[in-house]
């Protein structure tokens, strides 16, 4: 199958308003005719439902939270990037483009990048006229910081909270849809199948996990705003219900999954205490605009940070890239975090975090105005550690975050299903293999809010005249059951070892060699592992209770279920692709100096797997073009 992206014609510039201009537009009247299911209430999702219903679409709206206020985008702290060059700084939508193509290693799509770009100003002018209390200078106009991978200061923000500050505007304009009729939400309703009708997607199959009655939902279209799968690691900064089930069983509908393997291991997260954790605690990237990354010159130094003198210390990132420093993109800065832990350098009880110090800011700009920057954030850590980091250092060390990888989407946010539609992190298209900071609040926003509005109704304008979508179709009935199968066979295994633990062991065999690192020998037996862990998963699960009602460890196995698929393949893509570049970091390409060493020639192209059945995936490529920018070799030197 060839992979059309539809990227339009003309100018780079003008891609995004040619399109606008040649659209299908729907009149008022007739949208109300047709039914649209959006999976997912955070920025992406929400933004999509809240947007739409104004359209006028009869929107269903499922998330498995208890409020769409809970939705996992509210734990993004730092800031949401803008190309509005309010400091004067050089920046521009071209520049923004340019550090986002860089950033991700020159392995993103030329055209989606600069779209996103493009849409940020508006962005922000959005979000600020819904009221989210972004930072302001004195004078009044909106404050900017800046991020990792960047030279310019563009990231807005409402201190450490910009995440929840977004997500309450979202969550404000789906309330205003509810209200006028437009939108309904299926709280507490997790989306388990998918149905499809003369090879369009029709429809949903829901559980609701109060009653544990299990649904059929149809609609015109289906959107997927379901975020990503770093819970695949277990020990994650995602919330603990975070996982792939949504966007792992529409690729087994026939919905291609892009680059899997692209994982981004986050820099500053608190460190794990020991083998009782089940979440590890994100600190914002925003920290390392004040805050220096530094471990002691002499292994297993016994001294408390404070009495370690200057010329002790080893600056290691300043040391190493002098011209971004502390701001390095967020793979360079977890690797070399991890180089120097492995070298006997790293600090803390398991020697397992490195030291992020404001002593140096506190000195220069004054306590109150740290606390002003990062205030909660300081609170945060001091109520789990028991630290006083205006004092001394933050413990931090890297942790699975974000996933670059997801459902292949082309320029319009359609997967390779017609009908199907993927936006946010829950599709891989805009951050290459390596995600800038705050470019993920960033691209929720935008696909949500101003992306997917406008191109979902190319698809839809041929569905005017279709009418409702009966869920008594034979198609509707055969979904139904296979759920109610896998449920009852989840149930039956009688085993005794609780999901946990499973994901926990599956969790320590992908950090282990298919995280910040990997290589040829480590990937195969990786793969055997993780062979070996899901027949222990169908012959051995301990899945406690029934089907009726609230179970939680139903939902955790079933979740569990697809990790221990999708961590095959993520294996398998990392094991194909023969090059290091942005967070797929293999050690047999790189410079003597530890950087990473592309292959352009053979992989300057998106891996896009079709499931085949029975563990077996086709490989298909869409070629990456640069035409407007300069592929050269990343350095933040």
């Amino acid at each position: 199958m060839a992979l059309d992206a539809k990227i339009p014609e003309g100018p780079l510039k003008d891609k995004w308003q040619n399109y606008l201009d040649s659209k299908n537009i729907i009149n008022p009247a007739n949208r109300k005719k047709i039914d649209v299911i959006v999976v997912g209430s955070g920025l992406s999702g929400g933004g999509a439902a809240a947007t739409l219903a104004e359209l006028g679409y009869n929107v269903k709206n499922f998330y498995f939270q208890d409020s769409a206020r809970r939705a996992h985008s509210v734990a993004a702290q730092g800031g949401v990037n803008a190309a509005k060059n309010y400091r004067n700084d050089g920046d521009s939508i071209y520049r923004m483009f340019y550090d986002t193509i860089k950033g991700g290693d020159y392995r993103s799509r030329e055209a989606n990048v600069y779209r996103m770009a493009q849409l940020s100003v508006d962005l922000i002018d959005h979000m600020n006229a819904q009221g989210v209390p972004f930072a302001r200078e004195y004078n009044g106009y909106l404050s900017n910081r800046s991020f990792g991978g960047v030279l310019v200061s563009r990231t807005f923000y409402a201190r450490g909270q910009t995440g929840q500050q977004l997500l309450l505007a979202t969550y404000q304009a789906i309330m205003k849809q509810v209200k006028a009729g437009n939108l309904t939400e299926y709280k507490r309703h997790e989306v388990l199948d998918f149905v499809m009708v003369d090879g369009k997607m029709r429809g949903v199959i829901a559980r609701n996990l109060v009653t544990g009655e299990i649904e059929r939902h149809s609609a015109h279209a289906v959107v997927l705003g379901t975020g990503g799968f770093g819970k695949i690691f277990y020990l994650s900064t995602l919330a603990m219900n975070s996982n792939v089930s949504a966007t792992w069983r529409a690729h087994k509908k026939g919905a291609f999954f892009a680059n899997p393997s692209w994982t981004q291991i986050h820099p500053t997260a608190l460190p794990q205490a020991g083998e009782h954790q089940s979440k590890l605690t994100l600190m914002s990237e925003s920290l390392r605009n004040d805050g220096r990354i530094w471990v002691p010159k002499k292994k297993n130094d016994p001294r408390k940070p404070g009495d370690i003198p200057q010329e002790e210390r080893d600056y290691y990132l300043e040391r190493r890239y002098p011209a971004f420093g502390n701001l390095v993109p967020r793979d360079v800065a977890s690797r070399a975090a991890k180089e120097r832990m492995d070298a006997g350098y790293g600090v803390g009880a398991l020697k397992n975090a490195v030291y992020l110090d404001f002593k140096t800011a506190i000195e220069k700009h004054g306590k109150a105005t740290i606390k002003e920057r990062y205030g909660n954030l300081f609170t945060m850590y001091k109520k789990i550690t028991g630290i006083d980091a205006y004092k001394e250092p933050m413990k931090i060390s890297p942790a699975a975050h974000f996933s670059m990888g997801g459902l292949w989407v082309d320029y319009e946010l359609g997967t390779t299903i017609p009908g199907l539609y993927a936006v946010g992190e829950a599709n891989f298209a805009d951050h290459g293999a390596n995600r800038l900071g705050a470019n993920s609040l960033l691209q929720a926003s935008v696909d949500g809010n101003f992306v997917l509005p406008n191109t979902i109704s190319n698809y839809l304008s041929n569905d005017i005249s279709t009418g409702p979508i009966s869920t008594d179709l034979p198609e509707f009935e055969k979904a139904e059951k296979e759920v109610k199968e896998q449920i009852d066979k989840l149930l039956s295994i009688d085993g005794k070892t609780p999901v946990d633990q499973i994901h926990r062991k599956l969790g320590k065999i992908l950090f282990k060699e298919v995280a910040m690192s990997r290589n040829e020998k480590g990937l195969k037996w990786a793969i055997e592992e993780i062979k070996k862990l899901r027949q222990e998963f169908w012959s051995d699960v301990a899945v406690t209770g029934d089907a009726k009602g609230v179970n939680s460890e139903l939902e955790k196995a079933g979740r569990l279920a697809d990790y221990l698929e999708i961590a095959e393949l993520m294996a398998i893509d990392a094991l194909d692709r023969k090059e290091s570049c942005g967070a797929h970091f293999r050690e047999e390409y790189q410079t003597e100096d530890g950087e990473a060493v592309r292959d352009d020639k053979n992989y300057m192209y998106s891996a896009a797997w079709e499931w085949k059945g029975d563990h077996k995936w086709d490989l298909h490529k869409e070629a990456l073009k640069y035409e407007n920018i300069e592929v050269k070799t990343r350095s933040y030197k």
